[in-house]
């Protein structure tokens, strides 16, 4: 409700940030440090911030939000003992504070994402994916990327061919190639990643084996589509080659349950017989839907995955199909 009040105020952005994380155990299975606990904020409060124009009379804000504070009071609702505090942001800071908790993570047995701005120093056999996600999404701390970039070290074989879509920062098709695949497609229907992932691969020096493409799903692999980038009328010859030749070896998406569902057919239809398609990013209520659906467009499901309440399914497609 109070972030509510500070949007109806003119507020930019809101952020809101819970306490409750003081005790979390983390992970140390690979080797990691932490510098600084998760937060400071007591047992039981929470810090929320509205972000507001250079300008702004602050001391207006305050006397109109504190009596709104108040009134919540009349519905039952306690926001209990508060106090408000205002200072200037650096736009710059905010842009790039949340740096200082991106360290080096080691998340497979070969891999570490490694924050461009942080000096690391890799073991033998350590593979590292320079990384600077911006706005795009991907840094390999959330469960489905973690997840996604474990199982493919399960599965990506020496030479492989390999399509990641959605590919949000390029973590995985970066982390494709540090595993041995031969070249990647990777295509995202947000130009922010797509510029994201364009820069990631240039600063692991990919270019040669990377491929981004601005894609709605598997869009760009339909002629009408490649048509209709080029500039010319659907079904006017047009040449545009990938760096991979379709069927690859393996497909991979760590996106939501919901749009996997979309396009499980277009999949099946990229892939080679034999090849694989690790599907991520399904929150464990969708597990049965999304399970249906690979079978019912005729994958065999050969492995799933489990992180926190997410799932990553790897599905077959027959070296001989029925």
């Amino acid at each position: 409700m109070i972030s509510n009040f500070l949007h109806e105020m003119g507020a930019g952005g809101v952020s809101i940030e819970e306490s409750g994380t003081l005790n979390r155990q983390r992970d140390t299975s690979y080797g990691q440090w932490y510098e600084t606990p998760l937060n400071d904020i007591p047992e039981g409060q929470a810090v929320i911030c509205g972000y507001f124009a250079e300008g702004t009379d602050i001391g207006q804000l305050t006397d109109e939000l504190k009596p709104r504070i108040e009134q919540l009071r009349e519905y039952d609702i306690d926001p209990g003992s508060y106090e408000m505090t205002a200072r200037i942001v650096d736009e710059e800071d905010w842009a790039n504070a949340w740096k200082q908790y991106f360290k080096p993570i080691r998340v497979t047995d070969k891999l570490t994402i490694k924050p461009t701005w942080e000096v690391y120093t890799p073991q033998e056999g350590e593979a590292i994916i320079e990384l600077d996600p911006g706005m795009a999404f991907g840094t390999g701390t959330h469960p489905t990327t973690a997840l996604c970039l474990r199982t493919l070290e399960s599965v990506v074989r020496e030479g492989d061919e390999v399509i990641d879509v959605g590919t949000g920062s390029g973590i995985l098709a970066i982390g494709a190639c540090r595993l041995g695949a031969s070249g990647v497609l990777a295509v995202d229907l947000d130009p922010v990643a797509v510029s994201s992932a364009t820069e990631n691969v240039r600063l692991n020096g990919l270019q040669d084996r990377v491929e981004v493409r601005l894609s709605d799903l598997l869009g760009v692999l339909r002629a009408d589509t490649a048509d209709e980038a080029a500039g010319k009328p659907a079904g006017e010859a047009v040449q545009r080659p990938f760096n991979v030749t379709v069927p690859v070896d393996v497909v991979v998406a760590n996106i939501l349950a919901e749009i996997i569902l979309l396009f499980i057919d277009d999949v099946y239809e990229a892939l080679k017989p034999g090849g694989f398609y690790i599907a991520s990013g399904i929150y464990m209520n969708k597990e049965e839907d999304v399970e249906a659906a690979l079978l019912a467009a005729g994958f065999e499901i050969v492995d799933r995955r489990r992180e926190e309440n997410w799932v990553a399914f790897v599905a077959g497609k027959p070296k001989r199909e029925a």
